[in-house]
């Protein structure tokens, strides 16, 4: 299927289309022609009715029809039996037309992303297609804290996200459960959602990040703070989460894009962030923009105990 693609404003909005050879469309620019088509794109008509709604003779209508039919412009939705004779109705085969002079070219050329932008997206977004496997964590009890992840419901957030930067709708979701992921699951571009207390694979990667979760003292698998080897700082509150993209240690061509929190709030904060504040996560860290690692805290502005706003600290 063809689209006629407009950008205004930071918005797209799309059509179907017909591509149509230029030799063909003359069948459709008469003043006839064209109104017949106009009706045919709010309804469907069967030739008689066309004519009694011109007003022209019903062998002219039936002319323009078989013409336009050819010229694969309109198309026969069905047929109905009156007085004993079959009456074939119509509609337009898509809603607009378009003359291409030039070979399409591929839609990422079509749709140009700053490239800023581009560069926090690859290789998670690569030629209009999503690029790598999104690992959440399991909802059943699991780990040596035997803990629930609360944070699958924010995978919503990133897909969001990223397709508004796809050309493609891909087949299948790429989303797996952290308990469910394989040795080579781990050698894809990855973006991981949740912190380490409840999702083994942030846990796995946790020590080599620049900013990383730190443990309770005396309790070996329980996480309390957010820790920043960039700024020297320690956040403790709940709210608080991070974004970080780095290079997967599973396979070092490839890319982590980890959104995690101290509790599932702040993995909610993070996910909601990267919606909120992509302009300002993509500028890299407020200490040192070498690195893509932000911390984010979440706010309940309107006090109704969820968050829904967020505040990049770092």
């Amino acid at each position: 299927m063809q689209w006629i693609v407009e950008e205004k404003d930071g918005k797209r909005t799309i059509l179907p289309t017909k591509i149509v050879n230029p030799l063909k469309l003359k069948s459709a620019l008469s003043p006839l022609a064209w109104k017949i088509l106009k009706l045919l794109s709010e309804k469907d008509y069967y030739p008689k009715e066309l004519g009694k709604k011109l007003k022209m003779h019903e062998q002219k209508i039936y002319y323009h029809i078989r013409n336009l039919e050819k010229a694969g412009l309109i198309k026969k939705t069905r047929e109905e039996t009156r007085q004993g004779a079959v009456t074939k109705y119509y509609t337009i085969t898509e809603p607009s037309l378009s003359v291409s002079l030039k070979p399409l070219e591929p839609a990422t050329k079509l749709f140009s992303i700053k490239q800023e932008y581009r560069n926090f997206l690859d290789p998670f977004v690569k030629d209009g297609k999503f690029n790598a496997k999104i690992i959440a964590s399991s909802p059943e009890p699991h780990g040596p804290t035997k803990e629930r992840g609360k944070d699958s419901v924010y995978t919503t957030n990133v897909a969001l996200f990223f397709g508004t930067f796809l050309n493609y709708i891909p087949e299948e979701s790429g989303i797996i459960f952290d308990t469910d992921t394989t040795k080579e699951d781990l050698k894809n571009n990855l973006i991981i959602i949740g912190g380490p207390g409840v999702n083994s694979i942030a846990k796995k990667i946790n020590k080599k990040l620049p900013v990383r979760f730190e443990k309770v003292k005396y309790k070996e698998n329980w996480y309390n703070s957010i820790y920043s080897e960039i700024s020297k700082k320690t956040y403790s509150e709940e709210t608080y989460g991070l974004i970080i993209k780095t290079k997967n240690p599973f396979d070092k061509t490839k890319q982590i894009l980890l959104l995690a929190g101290i509790t599932h709030k702040g993995t909610r904060a993070a996910s909601i962030s990267l919606l909120q504040n992509f302009k300002k996560i993509i500028k890299g860290n407020s200490y040192n923009n070498k690195f893509t690692a932000n911390v984010i805290d979440g706010i309940d502005a309107d006090s109704d105990g969820i968050i829904d706003t967020t505040e990049i600290i770092e």
